[in-house]
Parts: structure tokens; C-alpha cells; sequence
């Protein structure tokens, strides 16, 4: 990322600090000499706001090279759309795209984001991560499985000797590890949108290539989102999102919710085998 000074006392100095910014190309990501003037035209993507007039949805920094390729695509779609009718895209690819193609097929990509519903403005309201399919197919069964097994096993197992009240206590904490994950997988992780305007930099902020955009201090490109993050963490696979701003606290109540979960399971189970040891 860039690390290049913060401010300038004019015009002069300005652009010899975005000049020297531009040849940076963290995490491993070359996307080519951009500019803040680049994208200036399109800070923000017109939309409707129900009443039949237009109203400004928010366009936010992400790869520029992702761009590119999202444009190129649609540029060939269109081309072939045009001409004779041919299929040479296979139906798997036997990635992760299959998953993406297939069942966020009516979500809005935003760099590897998918925006499920969203607010007039462009604003995410439910939200999938990069890491989607891992936390649907893999997090979510384990928790939900173990959980029913130790349940109908042990927890409303009669014969366990367990009071009858102790479900109270174990079914709402599944429930709350659940909500908790939602709030985190399904949460706005902190997305930035674009700045291209020079005045910025004079408030600290530093030109990032990646995403052609000005970004604050503690903002990092995401590799796995291909976006800025506000008070970027790191990418959960649990979780199948990225940790920012956005949803750090609830993580941290994910984390310390199911550390619970786990323990108090694992618990019961070795009561449970100590149990009917003891007795035969």
C-alpha cells in the first residue's frame, strides 16, 4: 500500500506526491498507471429512486484490473450478442465462480462482493463475501449438526439425566451463534467509496492504484473482496467475509459465542461417556 506523505502546500507539490504513489502495486496486484481524473466521471452510477427521478448511487473503489475485465466481458457479450449464436462457455468450471454464477446470479457484484439487497443509494444492506460458499456449506452445517446430535443425545435425552430446563440454556445459544454469524457473513465489512477528488490528499489521505482511489490511513485493499476496506483486518473463511470497520464487533461476538458453544458441547459429551463408564 502507499505510505507517502500527508498534505501538500501546493499544486506543485500535490502532484509530485501522486506521481510518486502511482508506481505502487501492493499485495501482489498490478493494475496499470491510473489516475484520479480517470475516474472522476464515474464517481457515481445514476439510478432511480422510485419517484421517477434520478438519484446518484454510490460507486465504490475496487480493483481497477477487475473492472477492466468486468468491461471487456460485457464488451464480448455484446459482441456475440450480435452475431451468430455460439456457447463456447462450459456450464462448470468447477470453481468458485459456479457457485457465484449460479445462486448470485440476481445479486449486484461489487469487486468480489455480492450486494443481496440494498438500499436506494447503492448501500449494502445484506451482503455476501468473497468466502460465501465455505461458511454456507461448511460453518453453518458443522454448527447446526454437532449441535442437533449433542441436543437429541444428550440435551433432550431423557435417560442423560440432565434437567429438563438445561435446553433453555443450550438451544438459545445455538439460536445466538447463528444470528451472531449472520450479522457478521451478512454485514457490510467497512466497502469505501471511491474519492478522486486531489483535495484528499491534503487531508491525509493517499492515492491507492489498485482501486483509484484515495483512501484514509486505515484503509487496506482487499485482495479476496477486490476492495478497499475501512479498517481492514483480514479475510475470515468462516465467516466467508472480510473483518473491517463494518463488522469487527460482531466477529468478536461470533468468536467468544461459539468458543462457548464448542466448549459447553464438548462438555456434555465427555460427562456423558464419563457417565456410562461410571455406571457400568
Amino acid at each position: 500500500m502507499t505510505t507517502g506523505t500527508a498534505g501538500a502546500a501546493d499544486e506543485s507539490t500535490t502532484a509530485a506526491a501522486h506521481s510518486a504513489t502511482e508506481s505502487q502495486t501492493g499485495n501482489g496486484e498490478g493494475t496499470g498507471r491510473a489516475s484520479p481524473t480517470e475516474f472522476a466521471d464515474n464517481a457515481r452510477a445514476p439510478g432511480d429512486d422510485g419517484d421517477g427521478e434520478p438519484t446518484a448511487k454510490k460507486v465504490y473503489a475496487v480493483s481497477v484490473r477487475w473492472e477492466r475485465e468486468q468491461a471487456e466481458r460485457r464488451r464480448r457479450e455484446n459482441e456475440s450478442s450480435s452475431g451468430p449464436v455460439s456457447s463456447n462457455q462450459p456450464l462448470l468450471t468447477f470453481s468458485i465462480e459456479d457457485f457465484n454464477r449460479y445462486f448470485c446470479c440476481c445479486a449486484r457484484r461489487v469487486g468480489s462482493m455480492f450486494f443481496l439487497l440494498e438500499k436506494k443509494d447503492g448501500s449494502p444492506i445484506v451482503v455476501a463475501g468473497p468466502c460465501w460458499p465455505f461458511c454456507t456449506f461448511v460453518t453453518v452445517p458443522l454448527i447446526v449438526v454437532l449441535s442437533v446430535l449433542v441436543g437429541a443425545f444428550i440435551v433432550s435425552n431423557p435417560n442423560t439425566g440432565l434437567p429438563w430446563w438445561f435446553g433453555l440454556i443450550y438451544y438459545p445459544i445455538v439460536i445466538f451463534v447463528l444470528t451472531a454469524l449472520f450479522c457478521v457473513s451478512c454485514r457490510d465489512p467497512g466497502l469505501m467509496e471511491r474519492v478522486t477528488d486531489e483535495e484528499a490528499a491534503e487531508n491525509g489521505w493517499f492515492w491507492n492504484e489498485q482501486v483509484g482511489s484515495y483512501r484514509p490511513q486505515g484503509a487496506m485493499y482487499c485482495r479476496e473482496c477486490k476492495a478497499l476496506v475501512h479498517d481492514y483486518d483480514h479475510v475470515c473463511p468462516w465467516t466467508g467475509t472480510a473483518i473491517g470497520k463494518g463488522n469487527m464487533l460482531p466477529f468478536k461476538v461470533f468468536v467468544f459465542s461459539v468458543n462457548v458453544l464448542c466448549y459447553l458441547s464438548i462438555g456434555l459429551v465427555i460427562w456423558q461417556v464419563m457417565d456410562k463408564v461410571v455406571n457400568n
